[in-house]
């Protein structure tokens, strides 16, 4: 049977919503054809716009950037799982356990959707952040990425971080703002490489996953 691409990321325009107090998207021509014979433009964005990896100097000083990252754990073998319980606000390890031990193979990537509907043109009033000790006990099990379709594995009042810190202790890799609406729970081959930007604390990925 044909692979199939499924993309499972945000388009960035500027209706993409963005942390709150943070930058807008915004794109305006520096060139144009009426005086060129080429169009070129200039774009405004956070680090963070849209479906994105953290590097790790995001919440750690002195670690690694976007560009010093390694590729390896962004692309390869993952595990989608689903997590809807929407009264409570972290994902734990028991409700993805299932879904890892049906699968034969080490759970290296691990996508968790936690939307029915991904809020597309607006910032999400409430999400599901990640339990620091499901990071730990996947990262236990070989997980090199935990990903997620919330805006970020922590919540949004944290300012401990302790789930990224947690993905910093095993050095493992971050997606953040998947858009997995047409996804089933299952197993795939993730791709979706950060920009080798020096210095930076994040990059916009295009991530897709192949059946």
């Amino acid at each position: 049977m044909a692979s199939k691409l499924i993309d499972i990321t945000q388009t960035i325009s500027e209706a993409v919503p963005v942390w709150p107090g943070d930058t807008p998207f915004s794109m305006t021509p520096t060139w144009t054809m009426d005086d060129s014979p080429v169009l070129v433009s200039k774009m405004t964005l956070s680090t963070h716009t849209g479906t994105h990896a953290d590097a790790h100097t995001h919440y750690a000083q002195g670690a690694v950037d976007s560009a010093g990252r390694a590729l390896m754990p962004y692309i390869g073998h993952c595990i989608v799982v689903e997590a809807f319980r929407e009264q409570a606000d972290v994902v734990l390890f028991d409700e993805i356990a299932a879904a890892l031990d049906a699968s034969p193979h080490i759970p290296e990537r691990i996508l968790i959707r936690t939307f029915e509907t991904f809020p597309t043109t607006r910032w999400p009033e409430r999400f599901r952040a990640i339990s620091p000790e499901l990071i730990r006990k996947v990262a236990n099990l070989g997980c090199h990425l935990i990903g997620t379709d919330a805006p970020s594995i922590d919540p949004q009042e944290s300012k401990t971080m302790d789930a990224h810190h947690v993905v910093h202790e095993h050095d493992m890799a971050i997606l953040e703002g998947l858009v997995l609406d047409q996804v089933k729970p299952g197993e795939y081959e993730l791709i979706a490489l950060p920009l080798k930007i020096a210095g930076a604390d994040a990059t916009p990925v295009r991530a897709v996953l192949r059946t």
